[in-house]
């Protein structure tokens, strides 16, 4: 599988002592903070605003959202400060990739530009201890997502397509299961897709995210980007395959195993959720369908596709 050069991975005892140089800070999501603080021997700080002038160097703990703020915020305001991007979850691969999405009103806000890179990306394994199944699938449902529509996206070439189909190929073979390897694979998986796009799957989480914003799922989780990924990945793969040759074509030439690919899908579906998310396709749609990653989809999707999702065709 091929992986990302830059930025270059890091473990926690390399992060540790570059942090041991001085001038450091961490920005961490709520439930790591004084696991991580103690770790890796910095002081915290609640949120971007008050990191201090003197600050040199920044860790951002969290998922893919609060990774993105960091490197926007870096960018637009501390292009000095040494920023280093360690992922609580894998799946979205932020800590890997010049993309940027940000929630604003509710409205999703995608930015491309290498200077969103973080200087490095840290893996911390032990993270992933007592993870939730929940959260488990959705994270895959992400990265799988990243590579499979990256993978499918006409505006990939041939060199990209083919090593979108490696990383795909590892995705599948790792197990639904908390192994350190998904942070490696969605790393890359986000990588690889930021120069190729994304396709429907992304169309509709970025979508219904903000619309679905209080609602749980029946885990008890939110509908964020990660579990709608999860949810729409085997109906969109359905809708792909029943629209076009060209997933068939491209996964015979790439040697991608399709029932592999769905049979991993429809582990990731949940029906009682994705019922659940109906009524909030059927209302947003058109927006939908306007949505820049639904149009790179690999098949082009019209406003009467809709009923093949609310009428649950592919089943």
């Amino acid at each position: 599988m091929r992986f990302p050069e830059h930025p270059a991975r890091w473990n926690v005892e390399q992060l540790r002592g570059e942090l041991a140089r001085g001038d450091a800070f961490l920005w961490s999501l709520e439930r790591f903070r004084e696991r991580a603080t103690e770790r890796l021997g910095v002081p915290s700080v609640a949120g971007l605003s008050e990191v201090p002038a003197s600050a040199r160097r920044l860790v951002v703990l969290g998922g893919g959202a609060m990774i993105d703020e960091a490197k926007v915020w870096r960018r637009e305001t501390r292009p000095d400060l040494w920023l280093a991007a360690l992922p609580s979850l894998f799946g979205s691969g932020a800590e890997a990739s010049p993309v940027a999405v940000l929630n604003r009103d509710g409205v999703k806000k995608i930015e491309v530009d290498e200077r969103l890179l973080p200087d490095v990306r840290v893996v911390w394994p032990e993270l992933l201890e007592d993870l939730p199944p929940a959260r488990l699938r959705a994270a895959a449902g992400d990265a799988l997502s990243h590579a499979l529509e990256g993978f499918l996206s006409p505006l990939a070439d041939e060199e990209l397509r083919g090593s979108l189909a490696e990383i795909l190929a590892g995705l599948l073979a790792l197990p639904l299961a908390p192994d350190p390897d998904w942070f490696e694979a969605s790393a890359a998986a986000c990588a690889a897709q930021s120069r190729a796009g994304v396709g429907l799957v992304h169309g509709i989480a970025h979508q219904l995210e903000g619309r679905l914003a209080g609602e749980r799922d029946g885990a008890g989780f939110a509908f964020g980007h990660a579990k709608l990924c999860s949810l729409f990945l085997a109906p969109v793969l359905a809708f792909d395959r029943a629209h076009s040759p060209k997933l068939a074509e491209l996964a015979v030439l790439h040697g991608i195993d399709l029932a592999v690919l769905e049979t991993r899908a429809w582990q990731l579906f949940d029906g009682e959720d994705y019922s659940r998310c109906l009524p909030a396709l059927e209302a947003n749609w058109r927006a939908v369908l306007l949505d820049p990653c639904t149009r790179t989809n690999s098949v082009l999707v019209r406003p009467q596709h809709l009923a093949f999702f609310t009428e649950e065709r592919f089943r």
